[in-house]
């Protein structure tokens, strides 16, 4: 799945909680840049993705365009794959 700022896969997990991954590519710039990128989304990752996850691995992938971006922009991108990862879930049951 993909969004205006992030790329995103999910799969079944096989273990009884929730995994997720931050991937964050250099996409060429600064070290700074790249970490504040990464603690944004672990945290909106850990406030509103983590309880609706159920038995989900997610893998969530910045593009280049997301170190330009607003944290109330990435919110917005984390809430649509969080819609889509619900949408998952619901489907299996």
């Amino acid at each position: 799945m993909q969004t205006e700022l992030l790329e995103a896969r999910a799969s079944a997990s096989l273990l009884l909680h929730p995994r997720v991954g931050v991937v964050v590519p250099k996409h060429r710039r600064k070290v700074v840049e790249r970490n504040r990128i990464k603690r944004r989304l672990r945290e909106l990752v850990r406030v509103r993705l983590l309880p609706q996850l159920e038995g989900i691995d997610l893998l969530i992938r910045a593009k280049a365009e997301a170190y330009d971006s607003t944290f109330d922009r990435l919110a917005g991108d984390v809430a649509v794959i969080g819609q889509w990862v619900s949408s998952m879930s619901s489907m299996s049951r």
